[in-house]
């Protein structure tokens, strides 16, 4: 069997089904698991040209990158793929205390025996764009600089408060960290820069600006891969490989994908606290949604209060079904932080969110459900027992939360259908478009 042309680990879930969907989107089969598969599970999926494993760590300690990255980058090694990379959310939101992006470039880099690691953030089809080494993210149709975005410089764990990368990132690791710039990327004489990029610093970012400049990205990644086999970035590396201009094997094709077809009542849930998501959830509840707000400190609790407020989730929601309605969980709403209401709870959070989904979801024999929040996701993914994951289709005007097909060993949840998407990602309308589908 040859072997994957990808592996891949990512930070946090909503992250691993954006790396997913990007390969898949040039037809390039990919399976995402929870954890590190046995040999049983890998069978199931031989011949697959990417293997991802979805993580949590965009929300963790330094210490528990200790115990837990190594083991996840020695499988990342055995699967013999050409490029083996740590991926990180396109608006590189971190902390040197959670989440820190270098502590987990420098565990890769030891794993792989590497000197140097290869970075690529910026993603133009995210709107998202890295010039002179600082980073953009767009906003309801405007540009702003990351430390300037509305959201992402407010982000209630990890704010943004520095755009570039470098100093940004320099915070979290003492690698010194160069930069191919916009301009440097696309000159003749490029390969030669970036080989003494590499040979003078421990890390090397290349900036992608537009098109010209991610396909300059990606032949660089694809040529550097024997040297610079581990590389760090935001899905915008697999939409740096698979350009076509870039010249690499992952390039030149297009997934297909057919509609899946309505499924009746949906339920959704949501641990996030993006006005992004705030606004889907109202426009959802005008729409033929029946709203369930829950109280999030207790959901992060413990004992019977924790269990009550699940309780009376599941019951309210299950009614709604009955009806005829489907059923939207949710936590936060408007300006309201789940996480400051929890006392900082968000992992358990996420975990009761995934009981309440997992109930409802066998229960009343549902074919499909969403969870909003990536934080969320990582966690409440394990309260349903999904062991893997594949793309059914991309949803559009919502890059980076495909709807899936679910692989569980839990009665009345396997093969079902089920998007997990970041508090930013989509429209206002993504709830009603896919129960709509």
């Amino acid at each position: 069997m040859n072997p994957p042309l990808l592996a891949f680990y990512g930070d946090d879930l909503t992250g691993s089904t954006d790396v997913m969907e990007a390969l898949e989107l040039s037809g390039l089969r990919t399976v995402l698991f929870t954890h590190i598969p046995d040999e049983t599970l890998m069978a199931r999926f031989a011949g697959f040209k990417a293997y991802g494993i979805a993580g949590t760590s965009r929300s963790e300690t330094p210490e528990w990158m200790n115990a837990h990255l190594p083991a996840i980058f020695r499988w990342l090694d055995e699967t013999k793929a050409e490029i083996c990379r740590y991926k990180v959310c396109s608006t590189f939101d971190s902390a040197p205390e959670i989440g820190s992006i270098g502590r987990a470039l420098d565990l890769g880099a030891a794993a792989f025996d590497q000197q140097s690691v290869p970075i690529v953030v910026g993603a133009p089809q995210l709107k998202r764009w890295t010039a002179f080494g600082n980073l953009y993210a767009d906003f309801r149709g405007e540009r702003h600089r990351i430390d300037r975005h509305p959201v992402m410089s407010r982000h209630p764990v990890t704010p943004m408060n520095e755009a570039d990368l470098r100093i940004h990132l320099g915070r979290q690791t003492e690698r010194t960290i160069g930069l191919i710039d916009c301009v440097t990327a696309v000159r003749p004489e490029a390969d030669g820069e970036v080989d003494a990029a590499l040979r003078r610093h421990g890390a090397v970012l290349i900036d992608v600006l537009d098109m010209a400049t991610q396909a300059a990205a990606g032949h660089q990644l694809w040529r550097k891969r024997h040297e610079a086999r581990f590389v760090v970035g935001s899905s915008g590396v697999e939409y740096a490989l698979t350009c076509t201009q870039a010249g690499t094997p992952l390039a030149g094709y297009d997934g297909r994908f057919e509609p899946p077809g309505g499924r009746g009542p949906i339920a959704a849930v949501s641990g996030s606290c993006s006005p992004t998501t705030s606004r889907q959830i109202r426009h959802a509840l005008a729409n033929g949604f029946t709203g369930v707000p829950v109280d999030a400190a207790r959901l992060s609790g413990k004992g019977e209060a924790r269990d009550a407020e699940i309780a009376r989730a599941v019951y309210a929601s299950r009614a709604a079904i009955a009806g005829g309605r489907s059923a939207l969980v949710y936590s936060a709403l408007e300006g309201e932080t789940a996480m400051d209401a929890a006392g900082g709870g968000g992992h358990v959070l996420g975990r009761s969110l995934g009981d309440i989904l997992a109930a409802i979801v066998e229960r009343e024999g549902l074919g499909r459900a969403i969870v909003a929040g990536g934080d969320t996701s990582s966690h409440a993914i394990s309260a349903l027992g999904i062991a893997a994951l594949e793309c059914r289709m991309p949803i559009p005007n919502a890059p980076g939360s495909p709807l899936c097909t679910a692989h569980s060993s839990r009665p009345g949840i396997d093969a079902f259908q089920i998007a997990f998407k970041g508090g930013q990602v989509g429209g206002d309308d993504y709830f009603v478009r896919l129960r709509d589908l």
